[in-house]
């Protein structure tokens, strides 16, 4: 491998964190409309996976298999993620297994629902 081709290597390996993080900003734009902590925080993320180049695939549940908002969160993660800056794709996955329990939600979230 050259040089410059090395360079770009390790460039690229150096923005997928950074990559990763913007999406996860993005995602927590994302909210229940019947829970006001955003998605993120809830525990509804899975997995955020980044694949060259820049396609993203995004793991995630809901509150429950008959969640009103079924629809809509998933396009939009999809919507917000699409919108950073050098992403080519995005793929929201849905799924149930493990099922949703208030165990996965963030501190942040648990303190904000009162839980704590």
């Amino acid at each position: 491998m050259n040089e410059a081709a090395h360079d770009n290597k390790n460039t690229a390996e150096m923005e997928i964190p950074n990559l990763k993080e913007k999406i996860v900003q993005a995602i927590k734009g994302v909210y229940d409309p019947e829970i006001p902590v955003d998605v993120y925080e809830l525990g509804l993320i899975y997995e955020i996976n980044v694949y060259p180049i820049n396609n993203v695939y995004i793991l995630m549940t809901l509150t429950s298999p008959s969640c009103p908002s079924a629809e809509v969160i998933p396009g939009e993660v999809e919507q917000k993620v699409k919108a950073i800056e050098g992403i080519n794709d995005v793929k929201v996955e849905i799924t149930f297994d493990p099922p949703y329990s208030q165990d996965m939600m963030s501190e942040a979230a648990k303190l904000e629902l009162g839980f704590l």
